[in-house]
C-alpha cells in the first residue's frame, strides 16, 4: 500500500517492510472469518500495532477502510442508476443525503478474509489512534486521518439510521471509539478544522438507539451519538 512509508517531514526512522508485515498479519489472522469474539480480536490487533510503525499501520487502516467503503458505495450507486435511472451523488464529506435517498437499497458488502473488518482491524486501529494522538501529530499529517475518522463515523451512523440496520454492541463500541479518537486527535492539533456537516447535524439531535447483544436478539444497552458528540467534541 502506498501509505506504508514514513511520514514526510516528520521525526523518526520507520521501516516500511515491518509495516507491510504487521498489516499482512492483522489482515489475515483476524476478521469475520475467525471464530473469536470481535472485541477479543480487536484487543489482540491493537497489541500488534505498537511503536511508530504500528501506529502508521493503524493510521493507514483507517484511511484504507474509508477509501474501500467509498468505492463500494460508489459502485452500488452506479448499479442503482443502471437499473432504475435514479442518479445519486456520493459525497465523502457527508453520506447522510445519499443514505437518506437510497435507504436500505444500499449496503456494505460483507468483509472477506484478508479484508478490514470494521469491528476488528478498524476498531483496533481507532483505539490505537486515540491513545497515541499526541504522537500522531508529530509523526504524520493528522488532517487526512481526522477526515477518515469522521467519514467512517458518518458512514456507520447513517447506515444505522437510513439502512435500517440493527445496532449491536460491537458496532456501538466502534462508533464510540471513533468519537473519542476524533476528540483526542482534534485536541492534539494546533489548528483543528471545523466539524463536518454530518457531525454538526447529529449534534442537534438527541436520538437514543437500542444496542443489541451481537449473539442474541435482546437489548443490552443504549447509545445516543448526538449527546456523546456534544460532550466530547464541543468541550
Amino acid at each position: 500500500m502506498r501509505w506504508l512509508q514514513r511520514g514526510p517531514g516528520k521525526q523518526g526512522q520507520h521501516d516500511p517492510d515491518r509495516q507491510r508485515a504487521v498489516l499482512h498479519d492483522v489482515r489475515h489472522r483476524f476478521g469475520g472469518h475467525v471464530q473469536v469474539r470481535f472485541p477479543d480480536q480487536a484487543q489482540a490487533v491493537a497489541q500488534l500495532l505498537n511503536g511508530d510503525d504500528g501506529l502508521l499501520v493503524a493510521v493507514g487502516i483507517v484511511r484504507e477502510f474509508a477509501d474501500a467503503a467509498y468505492a463500494e458505495l460508489f459502485g452500488q450507486v452506479g448499479d442503482l442508476y443502471r437499473r432504475t435511472g435514479h442518479a445519486l451523488g456520493v459525497d465523502r464529506r457527508n453520506y447522510r443525503p445519499l443514505w437518506q435517498a437510497a435507504g436500505p437499497r444500499l449496503r456494505l458488502a460483507p468483509t472477506q478474509p484478508g479484508g478490514l473488518h470494521p469491528c476488528v482491524q478498524v476498531a483496533a486501529a481507532v483505539t490505537v489512534v486515540g491513545a497515541q494522538a499526541q504522537r500522531i501529530v508529530r509523526l504524520t499529517d493528522p488532517y487526512p486521518l481526522l477526515a477518515g475518522l469522521f467519514e467512517v463515523l458518518d458512514l456507520t451512523i447513517a447506515g444505522w439510521e437510513f439502512g435500517r440496520a440493527r445496532v449491536d454492541a460491537d458496532a456501538a463500541t466502534l462508533a464510540g471509539g471513533l468519537i473519542t479518537s476524533a476528540r483526542n486527535l482534534r485536541d492534539a492539533m494546533s489548528d483543528p478544522p471545523p466539524l463536518p456537516p454530518p457531525v454538526r447535524e447529529l449534534m442537534r439531535r438527541n436520538n437514543t438507539i437500542n444496542v443489541y447483544d451481537p449473539a442474541a436478539d435482546r437489548v443490552v444497552g443504549a447509545f445516543n451519538p448526538g449527546k456523546q458528540m456534544r460532550e466530547y467534541l464541543l468541550a
